[in-house]
Protein backbone atom coordinates (compact mmCIF):
# COMPACT_ATOMS: atom_id res chain seq x y z
CA UNK A 1 0.00 0.00 0.00
CA UNK A 2 2.78 2.42 0.82
CA UNK A 3 4.49 1.76 -2.34
CA UNK A 4 1.06 2.76 -4.34
CA UNK A 5 1.21 5.89 -2.63
CA UNK A 6 4.69 7.17 -3.05
CA UNK A 7 3.91 6.33 -6.89
CA UNK A 8 0.52 8.38 -6.92
CA UNK A 9 2.46 10.71 -4.76
CA UNK A 10 5.48 11.03 -7.61
CA UNK A 11 3.06 11.23 -10.55
CA UNK A 12 1.03 14.76 -8.95
CA UNK A 13 4.25 15.52 -8.27
CA UNK A 14 5.02 16.05 -11.83
CA UNK A 15 1.70 18.09 -12.84
CA UNK A 16 2.23 20.58 -9.60
CA UNK A 17 3.66 23.51 -11.03
CA UNK A 18 2.25 26.62 -8.85
CA UNK A 19 5.17 28.53 -7.43
CA UNK A 20 2.83 31.41 -5.91
CA UNK A 21 2.69 30.89 -2.32
CA UNK A 22 -0.13 32.12 -0.50
CA UNK A 23 -0.37 34.91 2.36
CA UNK A 24 -0.60 32.32 5.04
CA UNK A 25 2.08 30.09 3.91
CA UNK A 26 5.31 32.50 5.86
CA UNK A 27 2.60 32.50 8.93
CA UNK A 28 2.82 28.70 9.48
CA UNK A 29 5.17 27.44 11.79
CA UNK A 30 5.74 24.34 10.15
CA UNK A 31 8.05 23.42 13.66
CA UNK A 32 4.86 22.14 15.40
CA UNK A 33 4.71 18.62 15.48
CA UNK A 34 1.74 18.99 14.12
CA UNK A 35 -0.26 21.70 12.00
CA UNK A 36 -3.91 21.90 10.63
CA UNK A 37 -5.12 23.76 7.52
CA UNK A 38 -8.43 24.17 7.02
CA UNK A 39 -10.37 26.33 4.88
CA UNK A 40 -13.19 26.12 2.04
CA UNK A 41 -12.97 24.11 -0.96
CA UNK A 42 -11.05 25.39 -3.29
CA UNK A 43 -8.76 27.87 -1.55
CA UNK A 44 -5.64 26.30 -2.20
CA UNK A 45 -4.88 23.82 0.39
CA UNK A 46 -3.50 20.94 -1.52
CA UNK A 47 -1.01 23.40 -3.06
CA UNK A 48 -0.02 24.82 0.16
CA UNK A 49 0.81 20.77 1.21
CA UNK A 50 2.65 20.57 -2.32
CA UNK A 51 4.51 23.41 -1.77
CA UNK A 52 6.20 22.04 1.63
CA UNK A 53 6.46 18.97 0.09
CA UNK A 54 8.94 20.46 -2.22
CA UNK A 55 10.50 22.36 0.20
CA UNK A 56 11.01 19.23 1.91
CA UNK A 57 12.78 17.02 -0.44
CA UNK A 58 15.31 19.48 -1.28
CA UNK A 59 16.26 19.17 2.18
CA UNK A 60 16.74 15.82 1.61
CA UNK A 61 13.76 15.27 4.61
CA UNK A 62 11.80 12.08 4.16
CA UNK A 63 8.01 12.87 3.08
CA UNK A 64 4.75 11.23 2.38
CA UNK A 65 1.63 13.53 0.91
CA UNK A 66 -1.57 11.31 1.47
CA UNK A 67 -4.99 12.35 0.29
CA UNK A 68 -7.20 10.53 2.24
CA UNK A 69 -10.23 10.79 -0.49
CA UNK A 70 -8.05 7.80 -2.45
CA UNK A 71 -10.37 4.94 -3.44
CA UNK A 72 -7.56 2.36 -2.90
CA UNK A 73 -7.47 3.30 1.02
CA UNK A 74 -11.24 2.50 1.81
CA UNK A 75 -10.99 -0.02 4.57
CA UNK A 76 -6.96 0.48 5.11
CA UNK A 77 -6.03 1.65 8.81
CA UNK A 78 -4.46 5.06 8.99
CA UNK A 79 -1.94 3.59 12.02
CA UNK A 80 -1.04 0.50 10.03
CA UNK A 81 -0.01 2.93 7.27
CA UNK A 82 1.93 5.51 9.48
CA UNK A 83 3.77 2.77 11.38
CA UNK A 84 4.94 1.54 8.27
CA UNK A 85 5.81 4.80 7.14
CA UNK A 86 7.84 5.40 10.33
CA UNK A 87 9.63 1.82 10.32
CA UNK A 88 11.24 3.42 6.94
CA UNK A 89 12.21 5.80 8.52
CA UNK A 90 9.37 8.65 7.49
CA UNK A 91 9.97 12.23 9.22
CA UNK A 92 7.01 13.99 7.63
CA UNK A 93 3.30 12.98 6.89
CA UNK A 94 1.40 15.24 4.71
CA UNK A 95 -2.38 14.30 4.67
CA UNK A 96 -5.01 16.29 2.87
CA UNK A 97 -8.60 15.87 3.14
CA UNK A 98 -8.39 14.58 6.91
CA UNK A 99 -12.23 14.73 7.13
CA UNK A 100 -13.01 12.10 4.95
CA UNK A 101 -11.72 9.50 6.99
CA UNK A 102 -13.87 8.40 9.93
CA UNK A 103 -13.31 9.11 13.28
CA UNK A 104 -10.35 11.38 12.11
CA UNK A 105 -9.31 12.82 15.23
CA UNK A 106 -8.85 9.99 17.37
CA UNK A 107 -6.14 8.96 14.49
CA UNK A 108 -4.79 12.27 14.66
CA UNK A 109 -4.25 12.03 18.29
CA UNK A 110 -2.80 8.58 18.18
CA UNK A 111 -0.56 9.33 15.58
CA UNK A 112 0.81 12.27 17.44
CA UNK A 113 1.26 10.23 20.65
CA UNK A 114 2.45 7.14 19.51
CA UNK A 115 4.71 8.35 16.08
CA UNK A 116 7.97 10.69 16.28
CA UNK A 117 6.85 12.39 13.25
CA UNK A 118 5.70 15.98 12.07
CA UNK A 119 2.04 15.78 9.98
CA UNK A 120 0.38 18.50 8.48
CA UNK A 121 -2.77 17.97 7.41
CA UNK A 122 -5.84 19.63 5.49
CA UNK A 123 -9.74 19.78 5.75
CA UNK A 124 -11.92 21.49 3.43
CA UNK A 125 -14.76 20.76 6.40
CA UNK A 126 -14.20 23.60 8.53
CA UNK A 127 -17.22 22.52 10.32
CA UNK A 128 -15.39 19.27 11.23
CA UNK A 129 -12.42 20.33 12.21
CA UNK A 130 -14.16 23.27 14.72
CA UNK A 131 -16.17 20.27 15.57
CA UNK A 132 -12.86 18.13 16.93
CA UNK A 133 -10.97 21.01 18.20
CA UNK A 134 -11.23 20.31 21.69
CA UNK A 135 -9.82 16.76 21.24
CA UNK A 136 -6.92 18.09 19.21
CA UNK A 137 -6.56 21.30 21.12
CA UNK A 138 -3.15 20.22 23.21
CA UNK A 139 -1.57 18.80 19.93
CA UNK A 140 -2.29 20.63 16.99
CA UNK A 141 -1.89 24.31 15.87
CA UNK A 142 -4.66 25.35 13.35
CA UNK A 143 -4.56 28.08 10.69
CA UNK A 144 -7.52 29.03 8.64
CA UNK A 145 -7.07 29.93 4.66
CA UNK A 146 -9.39 32.11 2.89
CA UNK A 147 -10.15 32.88 -0.71
CA UNK A 148 -7.75 35.05 -2.25
CA UNK A 149 -7.72 38.63 -1.27
CA UNK A 150 -7.26 41.82 -4.24
CA UNK A 151 -4.15 42.07 -3.28
CA UNK A 152 -3.53 38.32 -3.82
CA UNK A 153 -5.60 38.13 -6.95
CA UNK A 154 -3.44 40.93 -8.32
CA UNK A 155 -0.25 39.30 -7.81
CA UNK A 156 -0.87 36.49 -9.16
CA UNK A 157 -2.48 37.52 -12.33
CA UNK A 158 0.33 39.88 -12.77
CA UNK A 159 2.82 38.49 -11.22
CA UNK A 160 3.88 41.27 -9.88
CA UNK A 161 4.52 41.91 -5.70
CA UNK A 162 2.46 44.40 -3.45
CA UNK A 163 2.75 45.11 0.11
CA UNK A 164 -0.15 43.92 2.63
CA UNK A 165 -1.61 47.07 4.62
CA UNK A 166 -2.59 47.77 8.00
CA UNK A 167 -5.69 49.11 8.68
CA UNK A 168 -4.54 52.15 10.76
CA UNK A 169 -1.53 52.96 8.29
CA UNK A 170 -4.97 52.70 5.31
CA UNK A 171 -6.83 55.71 7.76
CA UNK A 172 -4.15 57.61 7.76
CA UNK A 173 -2.03 57.49 4.49
CA UNK A 174 -4.54 55.75 1.99
CA UNK A 175 -3.39 58.54 -0.39
CA UNK A 176 -0.04 57.55 -0.11
CA UNK A 177 -0.64 54.11 -0.04
CA UNK A 178 -2.34 54.34 -3.82
CA UNK A 179 0.29 56.57 -4.81
CA UNK A 180 2.98 54.17 -4.37
CA UNK A 181 1.70 50.70 -5.19
CA UNK A 182 3.49 49.39 -8.12
CA UNK A 183 0.63 48.60 -10.08
CA UNK A 184 1.99 50.31 -13.34
CA UNK A 185 -0.60 50.71 -16.21
CA UNK A 186 -3.35 47.74 -14.40
CA UNK A 187 -7.01 49.62 -14.53
CA UNK A 188 -7.66 48.93 -10.49
CA UNK A 189 -11.26 49.75 -11.28
CA UNK A 190 -11.77 47.08 -13.79
CA UNK A 191 -9.67 44.70 -12.24
CA UNK A 192 -11.52 45.24 -8.76
CA UNK A 193 -15.17 44.27 -10.82
CA UNK A 194 -13.59 41.19 -12.06
CA UNK A 195 -12.04 40.24 -8.43
CA UNK A 196 -15.47 40.91 -7.09
CA UNK A 197 -17.48 38.64 -9.57
CA UNK A 198 -14.80 35.44 -10.51
CA UNK A 199 -11.95 36.26 -8.43
CA UNK A 200 -12.32 35.07 -4.86
CA UNK A 201 -11.12 31.31 -5.33
CA UNK A 202 -7.96 30.45 -6.55
CA UNK A 203 -8.76 28.11 -9.01
CA UNK A 204 -10.56 30.37 -11.72
CA UNK A 205 -7.59 30.69 -13.25
CA UNK A 206 -7.85 27.04 -14.22
CA UNK A 207 -11.61 26.79 -14.43
CA UNK A 208 -12.55 29.95 -16.25
CA UNK A 209 -15.65 28.93 -18.46
CA UNK A 210 -16.77 26.45 -15.53
CA UNK A 211 -16.15 28.70 -12.71
CA UNK A 212 -19.81 29.57 -11.37
CA UNK A 213 -20.72 25.96 -12.03
CA UNK A 214 -17.60 24.41 -10.30
CA UNK A 215 -19.27 27.32 -7.06
CA UNK A 216 -21.74 25.64 -7.12
CA UNK A 217 -20.63 22.47 -6.65
CA UNK A 218 -18.44 22.89 -3.92
CA UNK A 219 -21.57 24.12 -1.85
CA UNK A 220 -23.28 21.59 -2.66
CA UNK A 221 -20.14 18.92 -1.43
CA UNK A 222 -20.07 20.69 1.22
CA UNK A 223 -23.66 20.26 2.15
CA UNK A 224 -24.52 17.15 1.22
CA UNK A 225 -21.17 15.44 2.12
CA UNK A 226 -19.21 17.58 4.64
CA UNK A 227 -22.50 17.74 6.75
CA UNK A 228 -23.85 14.95 6.52
CA UNK A 229 -21.23 13.07 7.15
CA UNK A 230 -20.17 14.78 10.24
CA UNK A 231 -24.39 13.74 11.58
CA UNK A 232 -25.21 17.45 11.47
CA UNK A 233 -28.45 17.63 9.23
CA UNK A 234 -29.91 14.54 7.55
CA UNK A 235 -30.06 13.40 3.85
CA UNK A 236 -33.23 14.32 3.12
CA UNK A 237 -33.28 17.72 4.73
CA UNK A 238 -29.92 19.13 2.90
CA UNK A 239 -32.44 20.86 0.60
CA UNK A 240 -33.53 23.39 3.61
CA UNK A 241 -29.82 25.06 3.55
CA UNK A 242 -29.98 24.98 -0.16
CA UNK A 243 -32.89 27.15 0.56
CA UNK A 244 -32.14 28.72 3.25
CA UNK A 245 -29.32 30.30 1.09
CA UNK A 246 -31.68 31.22 -1.54
CA UNK A 247 -33.42 33.59 0.96
CA UNK A 248 -30.92 34.78 2.59
CA UNK A 249 -29.74 35.93 -1.14
CA UNK A 250 -33.19 37.54 -1.66
CA UNK A 251 -32.36 39.17 1.63
CA UNK A 252 -30.75 42.36 2.11
CA UNK A 253 -28.29 42.72 5.24
CA UNK A 254 -29.72 45.26 7.31
CA UNK A 255 -33.26 43.40 7.30
CA UNK A 256 -32.49 40.78 9.05
CA UNK A 257 -35.43 39.08 9.98
CA UNK A 258 -35.18 35.29 11.83
CA UNK A 259 -38.90 34.65 11.71
CA UNK A 260 -39.46 35.92 8.19
CA UNK A 261 -35.97 33.85 6.90
CA UNK A 262 -37.53 30.72 8.90
CA UNK A 263 -41.16 30.97 7.34
CA UNK A 264 -39.50 31.41 3.77
CA UNK A 265 -36.57 28.53 4.19
CA UNK A 266 -39.60 26.14 5.75
CA UNK A 267 -37.70 25.63 8.83
CA UNK A 268 -38.35 26.29 12.59
CA UNK A 269 -36.57 29.12 14.25
CA UNK A 270 -34.96 27.03 16.20
CA UNK A 271 -33.33 24.67 13.69
CA UNK A 272 -32.61 28.13 11.73
CA UNK A 273 -29.74 29.06 14.21
CA UNK A 274 -28.14 25.59 13.64
CA UNK A 275 -28.26 25.92 10.47
CA UNK A 276 -26.80 29.41 10.29
CA UNK A 277 -23.92 28.46 12.26
CA UNK A 278 -23.11 25.71 10.03
CA UNK A 279 -23.29 27.66 7.06
CA UNK A 280 -21.16 29.95 8.92
CA UNK A 281 -18.59 27.43 10.03
CA UNK A 282 -18.86 25.74 6.33
CA UNK A 283 -17.72 29.06 4.99
CA UNK A 284 -20.52 30.19 3.21
CA UNK A 285 -21.73 32.72 5.29
CA UNK A 286 -20.55 35.34 7.06
CA UNK A 287 -22.21 36.56 10.26
CA UNK A 288 -21.12 40.29 11.65
CA UNK A 289 -22.68 41.29 15.10
CA UNK A 290 -23.74 44.04 17.02
CA UNK A 291 -20.67 46.02 19.33
CA UNK A 292 -22.67 44.50 22.67
CA UNK A 293 -21.39 41.73 25.39
CA UNK A 294 -23.03 39.11 26.97
CA UNK A 295 -26.00 38.13 26.86
CA UNK A 296 -27.03 40.82 24.75
CA UNK A 297 -25.20 39.75 22.14
CA UNK A 298 -27.42 36.63 22.08
CA UNK A 299 -30.64 38.79 21.60
CA UNK A 300 -29.32 41.06 18.91
CA UNK A 301 -29.74 40.19 15.32
CA UNK A 302 -26.32 40.17 12.56
CA UNK A 303 -25.77 41.14 9.23
CA UNK A 304 -26.27 38.08 7.06
CA UNK A 305 -23.87 37.86 4.09
CA UNK A 306 -23.13 34.96 1.78
CA UNK A 307 -19.27 33.99 2.51
CA UNK A 308 -17.91 36.42 -0.89
CA UNK A 309 -19.20 38.33 -3.52
CA UNK A 310 -18.13 35.15 -5.56
CA UNK A 311 -20.58 33.13 -3.76
CA UNK A 312 -23.20 35.85 -4.76
CA UNK A 313 -22.73 36.20 -7.81
CA UNK A 314 -22.83 32.17 -8.36
CA UNK A 315 -25.55 31.32 -5.80
CA UNK A 316 -27.97 34.72 -6.52
CA UNK A 317 -30.00 35.61 -9.10
CA UNK A 318 -29.33 39.32 -8.92
CA UNK A 319 -27.16 41.10 -6.64
CA UNK A 320 -27.58 44.11 -4.99
CA UNK A 321 -25.07 46.93 -5.44
CA UNK A 322 -25.20 47.45 -1.62
CA UNK A 323 -25.08 44.08 -0.53
CA UNK A 324 -21.87 43.42 -2.98
CA UNK A 325 -20.32 45.90 -1.27
CA UNK A 326 -20.97 45.39 2.14
CA UNK A 327 -19.87 41.68 1.47
CA UNK A 328 -16.29 42.27 -0.16
CA UNK A 329 -15.66 45.11 2.73
CA UNK A 330 -16.76 42.70 5.35
CA UNK A 331 -14.97 39.77 3.81
CA UNK A 332 -11.94 41.06 3.74
CA UNK A 333 -12.34 43.05 7.03
CA UNK A 334 -13.38 39.91 9.27
CA UNK A 335 -9.72 37.62 7.95
CA UNK A 336 -8.01 40.08 9.86
CA UNK A 337 -9.57 42.32 12.02
CA UNK A 338 -12.45 42.13 14.70
CA UNK A 339 -15.29 43.49 12.88
CA UNK A 340 -19.00 44.54 13.96
CA UNK A 341 -21.86 46.42 12.67
CA UNK A 342 -22.58 49.93 13.91
CA UNK A 343 -25.99 51.85 15.10
CA UNK A 344 -24.06 55.15 13.69
CA UNK A 345 -22.54 53.65 10.49
CA UNK A 346 -22.60 50.44 8.51
CA UNK A 347 -19.53 48.52 10.34
CA UNK A 348 -16.94 49.05 13.33
CA UNK A 349 -13.49 47.68 13.10
CA UNK A 350 -12.34 46.87 16.31
CA UNK A 351 -14.36 49.11 18.61
CA UNK A 352 -12.90 52.21 17.28
CA UNK A 353 -13.38 53.14 13.52
CA UNK A 354 -16.63 53.23 12.33
CA UNK A 355 -17.05 53.06 8.82
CA UNK A 356 -19.85 53.84 5.98
CA UNK A 357 -19.75 51.40 2.90
CA UNK A 358 -21.24 53.26 -0.35
CA UNK A 359 -20.56 54.21 -3.94
CA UNK A 360 -18.32 57.49 -5.31
CA UNK A 361 -21.01 59.74 -4.29
CA UNK A 362 -21.31 58.67 -0.73
CA UNK A 363 -21.19 61.27 2.02
CA UNK A 364 -20.79 61.89 5.91
CA UNK A 365 -23.82 62.88 6.50
CA UNK A 366 -24.74 59.75 8.89
CA UNK A 367 -21.40 59.52 10.45
CA UNK A 368 -20.32 63.62 10.45
CA UNK A 369 -20.26 63.46 14.37
CA UNK A 370 -18.63 60.40 14.92
CA UNK A 371 -14.97 60.02 15.98
CA UNK A 372 -12.49 58.07 13.94
CA UNK A 373 -15.11 57.74 11.01
CA UNK A 374 -14.22 56.70 7.49
CA UNK A 375 -16.23 56.14 4.15
CA UNK A 376 -14.80 53.40 1.78
CA UNK A 377 -16.13 54.17 -1.45
CA UNK A 378 -16.41 52.23 -4.55
CA UNK A 379 -16.01 53.17 -8.06
CA UNK A 380 -12.76 55.79 -6.91
CA UNK A 381 -9.24 54.96 -7.94
CA UNK A 382 -7.86 57.46 -4.93
CA UNK A 383 -9.61 58.87 -2.05
CA UNK A 384 -10.04 62.20 -0.51
CA UNK A 385 -9.41 63.08 3.36
CA UNK A 386 -12.36 60.46 4.98
CA UNK A 387 -12.73 59.17 1.98
CA UNK A 388 -11.28 55.71 0.86
CA UNK A 389 -11.54 53.97 -2.18
CA UNK A 390 -13.30 50.32 -1.09
CA UNK A 391 -11.11 48.13 -3.47
CA UNK A 392 -7.65 49.08 -1.09
CA UNK A 393 -9.32 47.00 1.67
CA UNK A 394 -8.35 44.07 -0.23
CA UNK A 395 -5.27 44.80 0.44
CA UNK A 396 -5.41 43.53 4.52
CA UNK A 397 -3.77 40.56 3.83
Amino acid sequence: MLANIKKYQDRLKKSFKIEYKRYIYNTIDFNDKMVGLFGARGVGKTTILFQYLKELELQNKKALYVSLDYPFLSGVDLIDLVEEYASEGGEYLLLDEVHRYEDFSSYLKTIYDLFDIKVIFTSSSATSILNAKSDLSRRVTLYNLNGFSFREYLEFRHKIALNVCDIEDIFQNHNKIVKDLAIGNIDILKEFKEYIEVGYYPFYFDKQTSYYQNLLNTINLTIDLDLTSLGLIEQKYTYKLKKLLEVICESKPFEVNYTKIAALAEISRVKLYDYLSYLHDGQMLLMVDENVDGLKKVQKAAKIYLNNTNLLFAYCGSCDTGTVRETFFANQVSHVYKLNISKQGDFLIDKKYTLEVGGKNKNFEQIKDMPNSFVAADDIKTGSGNKIPLWLFGFLY
